[in-house]
């Protein structure tokens, strides 16, 4: 390059070697795009007649996978929840396979949390007990999902593990114009499938409104990397379908140069009515965003509390690892704490002081 440069007239064009010649005939060739046969298109009734069908054959599907799932929940109950500490994982495992099978992923994650739980925590006993549950529950609610209001049939739906077609509820749902803080970022990965999940936590400034995306990727593929803790994001946000909408899209999005504390709930009190309100929609709720403000962290003997100015409190979770930072950052003054509440403890994810945001 530097000799044609400097001395284009000593370099003369000539004819390619026939192996060159021949290369470049075949990449030609193809880089020709392949014409296609032109194949009939199916008229609207056969769509239709396609989806019923698909439909009926996932119904089918998913009859026969409840009723395995109800006489596993029958056997869990006659066998109780002392058998859960030692339960093998066959136990498990081979109850998540069979939801799988019947296309009902999302009870087969409820199964694989589930088994996590026996030993996990000191209220284990209690937090199984609601999931079984909860299980439970969604049972008897698809087997009357005609009878239920439109928006609990789409949490059903969406629970046991029918998915939304993002593109049609973008298009078709108006959104939620708001400044958008991302609260926190979490990234869990699947040993077993290696598919990892990320699981974002916003709020409104204008709303107060909590909004969940979620991001989805298998073992070494990219994540959405605009979503960091921290930011605040201008856009239009579209929550899919349910009775207590969490999860969310973004139509469209940009990040602006903006300092948020999010304004949440002022008293305990005040907070655990709105869950309480939340649980009657959606009684499957297994994480509740929430921002409490003016609380302290406190402790009381080995257990770690927050308390309000109405000297209420709530206990912090067991799991939660950062409770002495939370403590320094408070140093005995009111706090902004932003967490999720699981109906037993709160797991505090960032806090404020005097606008100063914290991680944990």
């Amino acid at each position: 390059m530097l000799l044609a440069a400097a001395s284009p007239a000593k370099l003369t064009e000539a004819a390619p070697p026939d192996w060159v010649a021949e290369w470049l005939e075949k990449r030609a060739a193809r880089s020709q795009p392949v014409a296609k046969t032109a194949e009939p298109k199916a008229d609207a009734e056969s769509r239709q007649k396609d989806a019923a069908r698909r439909a009926a054959q996932r119904g089918k599907l998913a009859e026969t996978g409840i009723a395995a799932l109800e006489r596993w929940l029958k056997d869990f109950a006659r066998l109780g929840l002392a058998f859960a500490q030692s339960a093998p994982a066959s136990f498990w495992d081979e109850q998540a396979a069979r939801m799988v099978d019947s296309q009902l992923p999302g009870a087969a994650r409820r199964i694989r949390e589930m088994s996590a739980l026996p030993g996990s925590r000191p209220d284990w006993a209690e937090v199984l007990l609601l999931r079984l549950g909860q299980l439970h529950l969604l049972i008897q609610a698809y087997r009357k999902l005609d009878r239920l209001p439109d928006a609990t049939q789409q949490d059903v739906r969406y629970l046991l593990g029918w998915n939304v077609n993002q593109d049609e509820l973008i298009a078709s749902t108006p959104g939620s114009c708001d400044d958008w803080l991302v609260m926190a970022s979490r990234t869990d990965e699947d040993e077993k499938t290696g598919l990892r999940t990320q699981v974002n936590w916003l709020w409104g400034r204008a709303s107060k409104r909590p909004a969940q995306i979620l991001s989805f990727a298998h073992r070494t593929q990219p994540l959405d990397t605009s979503l960091v803790a921290g930011l605040v994001l201008h856009g239009e946000l579209v929550y899919f379908p349910g009775a207590y909408p969490l999860r969310a899209i973004f139509k469209e999005k940009q990040i602006i140069q903006s300092v948020i504390t999010p304004g949440g709930f002022p008293t305990l009190s005040a907070f655990l009515d709105e869950f309480a309100a939340a649980l009657g929609k959606n009684p499957w709720l297994e994480a509740f965003p929430v921002v409490l403000e003016n609380v302290i962290p406190n402790q009381a003997s080995q257990n770690w509390l927050l308390c309000d100015s109405q000297n209420r409190s709530l206990p912090q979770a067991a799991q939660f690892n950062s409770p002495w930072e939370l403590f320094a950052l408070s140093g005995g003054y009111p706090l902004t704490v932003f967490g999720l509440w699981d109906g037993f403890a709160l797991t505090p994810l960032a806090a404020w002081a005097d606008a100063r945001r914290v991680s944990l």
